[in-house]
């Protein structure tokens, strides 16, 4: 289950590129529902556990209390939620480290921006939109402690027009990098950075460089697909175990992705500083909240 269209070329892609790589690997019967509602969150976990379905996913930070609600209804179904705490005896969360590469993100934003201030876009003030937007700022600051970072919310994840509208009046304020986490409401936010010189973009969730490599800096990515296969391998071979399961760096699950048409004018000192971080950061030796 989706909260928005997989046609996003971000979060809710990746999921169902993830969902298409369980059919094919393990030869899974699957179905795709893009939901909207709480309400509809429950209909819809309700109607694959009483339909048999082994392992169901709700993608996303706010499916975990429907999930929670529904789970001990359905004992045999596995419900997976990609974000959250929430967890019980057939209920599991994944927990993305979206904060290590959101760093890296800041980091190399600050070296990059000539005015001095970056903005965050976001679809809805989700926890992990916000701790995201949090480690970028502090790699901002990291390089360029007076930096002004702007933040705001669009209040959906598919109205691109909305996320235009966003991203132009940032650019009004002086903003010139800008971090989205915005789904398919994120593509009018590249609109609008497409549309205005001298603004950069970073990509979320999938790897978007491609989606305008001029101005794109990079993507903070997670492997969507990846971090499916390994909740479906455990269910089909038995051995799954209720848990939260912890993604970051290190597991290579979540990453930095420069965009390669760009790497080469970032600046020498920023590209020597994001490699020794995430080095750092797959070695598991670095903590963005305790980043100076």
């Amino acid at each position: 289950m989706t909260p928005g269209p997989i046609s996003d070329q971000g979060w809710n892609g990746s999921a169902y590129a993830g969902l298409m790589r369980v059919k094919d690997s393990l030869g899974a019967q699957v179905s795709h529902i893009q939901t909207k509602t709480p309400a509809e969150f429950e209909e819809n976990f309700r109607q694959y556990g009483s339909s048999g379905y082994a392992l169901v996913f709700g993608h996303g930070f706010e499916f975990q209390d429907a999930a929670s609600r529904v789970a001990p209804e359905f004992p045999k179904t596995i419900y997976v939620t990609t974000g959250g705490t929430a967890v019980g005896p057939n209920q599991a969360a994944m927990s993305f480290s979206f904060d290590e590469p959101s760093y890296l993100a800041g980091v190399l934003a600050a070296s990059m921006s000539k005015s001095g201030t970056v903005g965050c876009i976001g679809g809805t003030e989700l926890p992990p939109v916000k701790s995201g937007f949090a480690a970028f700022a502090a790699g901002v600051r990291a390089v360029r402690p007076d930096a002004k970072v702007l933040t705001s919310y669009i209040g959906n994840w598919d109205d691109a027009g909305a996320g235009k509208e966003q991203a132009l009046a940032q650019i009004g304020r002086g903003v010139d990098v800008i971090y989205q986490n915005a789904d398919a409401a994120g593509l009018g936010i590249f609109q609008a950075a497409k549309e205005t010189k001298g603004v950069f973009i970073v990509g979320s969730n999938a790897d978007q460089n491609a989606i305008a490599p001029a101005i794109t800096l990079g993507s903070v990515v997670i492997d969507v697909p990846h971090a499916l296969m390994v909740v479906a391998r455990e269910v089909k071979a038995g051995t799954f175990t209720s848990r939260v399961i912890r993604l970051d760096t290190k597991s290579d699950v979540v990453r930095w992705v420069p965009n390669p048409t760009l790497v080469a004018t970032f600046p020498a000192a920023a590209t020597h500083r994001l490699d020794s971080l995430q080095a750092l950061m797959r070695a598991g030796t670095f903590t963005v909240g305790a980043a100076k």
